[in-house]
């Protein structure tokens, strides 16, 4: 990983990894880092992105979804509530909080509850195929 040094963080602590429970706060590290790349590197090919309740995108609409939330400049805390496997597949079901002052000094404090899918790739490392940060939101 070649543009994880600059962020301080050990390379391994961004890696995919191979317990499900373990994606979430692997996530908050990727997305804290403020590299796109990292948070990227979560997904798995074709990976869904719910934009809003019945809205999503995938590969490039995906990365631009995620590069909104890594502009806002603000760390991501979140807490896993429950993780739910069957074989491959994995039910992540978690709250966040996006809470900080922006570079431009505005107050962010964005919350809510996840509701994703992951999956174990043939590596034994678990990625997201559906992020859903609108969890049950039922707008």
């Amino acid at each position: 990983m070649t543009d994880a040094p600059a962020t301080g963080i050990d390379p391994v602590l961004l890696e995919p990894p191979t317990e499900p429970a373990d994606l979430p706060a692997v996530f908050a590290r990727a997305f804290n880092s403020g590299l796109s790349a990292a948070v990227d590197r979560l997904f798995a090919p074709g990976a869904v992105f719910v934009t809003e309740p019945g809205t999503f995108v995938t590969e490039e609409g995906r990365r631009a979804a995620n590069a909104e939330f890594l502009a806002l400049g603000v760390p991501i805390d979140l807490t896993l509530r429950h993780t739910y496997v069957h074989d491959d597949i994995a039910l992540l079901i978690g709250d966040y909080v996006i809470s900080g002052n922006a570079p431009d000094g505005s107050r962010v404090h964005l919350t809510g509850s996840a509701t994703d899918v992951a999956r174990r790739g043939p590596d034994g490392r678990w990625r997201y195929v559906i992020d859903n940060p609108s969890g049950t939101d039922r707008r």
